[in-house]
């Protein structure tokens, strides 16, 4: 499941409740591994992040209610999806 709409806007959410530096300071590799074994919670977080459809406030509200292992998975998906993008945009 990919999130939908503005990944700026999830990443300004995630940013605004203080994720990012600590994912950026993990091992990538063993949340990715962690992220795996549990596809059914990524699924459900990106499910309640499209649900927001764009609200940012929204957003920022249902992150400040997840649990820290949650909000990673979200953070590492925001940043391989931006990253995907990346790879598309720069093939055409």
């Amino acid at each position: 499941m990919y999130l939908q709409g503005n990944l700026q806007l999830v990443f300004d959410a995630l940013f605004t409740v203080g994720a990012i530096d600590p994912i950026l300071k993990m091992d990538w590799q063993e949340v990715s591994e962690e992220m795996q074994k549990e596809p059914h919670r990524l699924h459900s977080i990106c499910e309640c992040m499209n649900a927001c459809r764009g609200n940012f406030n929204q957003m920022v509200e249902l992150l400040k209610m997840m649990d820290v292992k949650s909000v990673n998975f979200l953070a590492l998906e925001v940043a391989r999806e931006f990253c995907e993008f990346q790879d598309r945009a720069t093939l055409h």
